[in-house]
């Protein structure tokens, strides 16, 4: 799904799908047991509930009327021990639906969370981070309430509904019949309401999804929107979804409250209709008082469980946005992924072979690469350079298999990469990119990422190599020392010095730079390719650079125009052929040349 795509699908007004609500209920399964239970104390509950007008009638009836203090004493003392049970049991049931539904909403997000780990890179291109985060935090929490608190009343009051409506019909079905003639106004009611709740809800979920992925992009970018002085208009377009959501918000609470408002108003009107008929059959003797406060006490009990009901839709509707966001997610298969044959990646040796290797990121893009053939030996160094967009970092990302060759195959060792598996394939690999990520944590925990198991002295190793001990003797904490959210308390540099440690600690036997020197000073380049000299002795090692003069020691030098290899060879053989390698790197030196004078002057 494309950005524009993802955009509409989080304005888009769609239907009830009761095929969520059948899915969401199946992550009930695992808690039968408990469930049952819960539905037994309901059922219980619901009963010692309903004997409460019947043992009123009866006290009004044979005490009251009668004047036998007995009756009175008893018919208290069980309304009193009736309402005590009660207590018990309803605190019995949402205390274990509460913990059932923790328990589920648990079960749904590790499972999301699971999942969006397997999706491959082209699910994440183009859709915002704070959108995807809405999904793990907000319509998760959305299907939580239904469970905890919409679930308990959907079970309570439809129980109670069913039980109303039977002894109604029980005590004097004409009586009942005339008390629901108000019904169909009321369905009526709910028929012409119920889009326009639906679709409210659903807008307001998805404006505050919108709102999220504002907030995270504004985070993520506040230092360009500092420099470029963006502040008022970034103010300007978050108020502008602050008030969309408000808007979506405010007109499905109107509409929600103009229902059970209503629901109550219809229930009244068919209430008086029954005490007016009622009171004339006990005048005449044809009904006892107690019998006709009993009913009347069963019909109100009976618009409360539809009043309950209509209010409590609207968090159904609520959740089902949220489930069709969620069920969006856990529907996409991962276009990466192990195929049923494939078996453990043997130790890798290196060397790599492209066979007419071509690629598009979707069947309506342009060719992105074509007929690209290599064979690297083990151990070799490869450098690849070219234009921007020529394709150099699609061939690395291939390699690792963060995206599959639409055409040709790809073979490490001899071995197809796509009949491996991903885990035995990416361990053996390593890669540093030009923005390399950094975890919250300490210096260490970063640098054991890719290998937990490796010894102090290893690591000390590594750090040694890439020039890290350097600057954490600087700080108190050493190597405990705290790095902050995306290793803020890190220079740039020194960021990618650790992604540099990190990777080689993990002992790769393929190593790709991707422009893994580009964001750091001369300084600290001469280091890390001081270092690289031992460091990738025995490795086979894809090396992209803007900077052709890191590379003229490759053993092999790839240019990449195009979507193709249109030279190859060492630095001299590119030199002495006079192509587009010669030319960059004529341009290049000459640039270097001018700016040393210039500073010299």
């Amino acid at each position: 799904m494309s950005q524009v795509e993802w955009d509409i699908d989080e304005l888009e007004e769609k239907p009830f799908n009761r095929q969520y609500m059948k899915r969401l209920f199946n992550y009930l399964l695992p808690y039968k047991k408990v469930l049952t239970l819960v539905t037994v104390i309901v059922l219980l509950n619901m009963a010692l509930s309903l004997a409460e007008p019947l043992l009123i009638g009866y006290l009004i009836d044979a005490g009251i009327l009668k004047k036998d203090f007995s009756v009175i004493y008893w018919i208290s003392a069980l309304l009193l021990g009736n309402r005590l049970l009660g207590w018990l049991f309803g605190y019995l049931d949402t205390r274990m639906i509460n913990f059932t539904g923790q328990r589920i909403l648990f079960d749904l997000r590790q499972q999301l969370f699971n999942h969006l780990q397997t999706l491959s890179f082209r699910f994440f291109d183009g859709r915002p981070a704070g959108k995807i985060m809405s999904r793990i935090t907000n319509d998760t929490n959305a299907i939580g309430e239904l469970i905890n608190g919409g679930l308990i009343t959907i079970v309570m009051e439809l129980t109670h509904l069913i039980g109303i409506i039977a002894i109604l019909l029980w005590m004097d079905w004409k009586l009942a019949l005339l008390s629901f003639i108000m019904l169909p106004l009321l369905f009526l009611i709910i028929i012409i309401l119920q889009p326009k709740i639906e679709g409210s809800w659903s807008r307001s979920r998805k404006t505050m999804s919108a709102i999220n992925g504002n907030i995270n992009e504004t985070i993520q970018g506040i230092r360009v929107i500092q420099a470029f002085s963006r502040q008022k208009e970034n103010n300007r377009r978050f108020n502008k979804l602050n008030a969309g959501n408000k808007q979506a918000f405010m007109r499905a609470v109107t509409l929600e409250s103009a229902v059970w408002p209503s629901v109550e108003l219809i229930g009244m009107i068919g209430s008086c209709i029954v005490i007016w008929f009622g009171a004339k059959q006990v005048m005449s003797d044809a009904l006892s008082l107690g019998f006709l406060m009993a009913f009347i006490n069963y019909l109100w009990r009976f618009w409360g469980p539809l009043s309950a009901l209509t209010k409590v839709y609207s968090q159904v509707l609520s959740a089902m946005a949220s489930a069709e966001r969620i069920f969006e997610i856990l529907d996409t298969d991962p276009e990466v992924s192990d195929s049923r044959t494939a078996k453990p990646m043997k130790p890798i040796r290196g060397e790599v072979v492209f066979e007419n290797v071509g690629f598009r990121y979707g069947e309506d893009k342009p060719q992105v690469l074509h007929e690209v053939n290599l064979h690297i030996k083990p151990g070799q160094r490869v450098a690849l350079v070219g234009p921007t967009g020529a394709g150099k970092s699609t061939i690395v990302n291939l390699l690792m298999r963060f995206y599959d060759t639409t055409e040709g195959r790809i073979l490490i060792d001899g071995e197809d990469v796509k009949e491996v598996t991903l885990e035995s394939l990416r361990r053996q690999m390593g890669i540093v990119l030009q923005d390399s990520f950094i975890f919250s944590g300490t210096i260490e925990e970063n640098l054991r990422y890719g290998n937990e198991e490796a010894s102090d002295e290893k690591l000390r190793q590594a750090a040694e190599n890439v020039r890290i001990d350097r600057f954490v003797s600087q700080f108190a904490d050493g190597y405990q020392t705290q790095v902050e959210e995306r290793g803020s308390k890190l220079s740039v540099g020194q960021r990618q010095l650790l992604a540099f440690g990190r990777v080689l600690l993990s002992d790769p036997r393929i190593l790709i730079l991707d422009e893994a020197t580009s964001s750091v000073d001369t300084e600290t380049e001469q280091h890390i390719q001081a270092a690289l000299e031992n460091v990738l002795q025995g490795r086979t090692a894809f090396i992209i650079a803007h900077r052709l003069s890191t590379i003229r020691d490759a053993d092999l030098i790839l240019v990449v125009q195009n979507g193709g290899i249109t030279e190859k060879g060492t630095h001299e053989e590119l030199i002495a052929a006079g192509g587009l390698y010669s030319k960059l790197y004529t341009t290049q030196f000459d640039m270097q040349e001018s700016l040393a004078l210039q500073t010299g002057a």
